[in-house]
């Protein structure tokens, strides 16, 4: 059985090619989506020269997309977005912020941004500023600042409070850990005359 098969698009399939392109595809996937959807026709000559004008039309429309997205990573470079979120004392958010409210976000301010261009390797959970990339196409991206600010004031640097300590995964460390974590430090060590 063929690895691969010749298929001519009849519609564009993103990101596969758009109509009239000739495509190599698993069968798999000319079988059970491909072709039911009459999405694409196994070559010939004359189908290919029956979609031509087609073709032409629809690169057409794929180099205007282009265009408007190097636009937009224009504009977008080294914008500042900022998102309101609730949040403890320490700045840890309740919730998070994922890639689909940043897009929705910047949709509010005009920018037509999709969930997937927003390009973030885990979802926010602290109050901070973070570079964010959005990537339209792989060889388009624009860095973006993204400022996310608690919904009240935080008063983390009062005297009051006592020092506040996180670990790796920015849990905060609780003061009698802290305690015990020193206390085992210091029974560990040698006097310098006993060594």
């Amino acid at each position: 059985m063929a690895k691969t098969i010749q298929l001519l698009l009849t519609s564009t399939v993103e990101p596969l090619g758009i109509v009239g392109d000739v495509v190599k595809v698993k069968p798999g996937y000319a079988r059970n989506f491909l072709l039911p959807n009459d999405l694409a026709t196994p070559p010939s000559d004359e189908k290919i020269a029956e979609l031509a004008t087609a073709r032409a039309e629809a690169q057409k429309d794929r180099d205007t997309r282009r265009q408007q997205r190097e636009e937009k990573v224009g504009k977008l470079e080294g914008y500042e977005l900022t998102i309101t979120r609730s949040c403890n004392d320490t700045g840890l958010l309740y919730g998070s912020v994922s890639q689909q409210d940043i897009a929705d976000a910047l949709k509010e301010e005009g920018y037509d941004v999709r969930a997937r261009d927003v390009r973030i390797p885990h979802t926010i959970k602290r109050v901070d500023t973070y570079d964010v990339p959005v990537k339209p196409e792989s060889d388009l991206e624009a860095t973006i600042k993204l400022w996310v600010v608690a919904d009240r004031e935080l008063d983390l640097g009062t005297d009051e409070s006592p020092d506040m300590e996180f670990d790796s995964d920015g849990e905060l460390i609780a003061q009698a850990e802290r305690q015990e974590q020193a206390e085992e430090g210091e029974k560990g060590e040698k006097p310098a005359d006993e060594a």
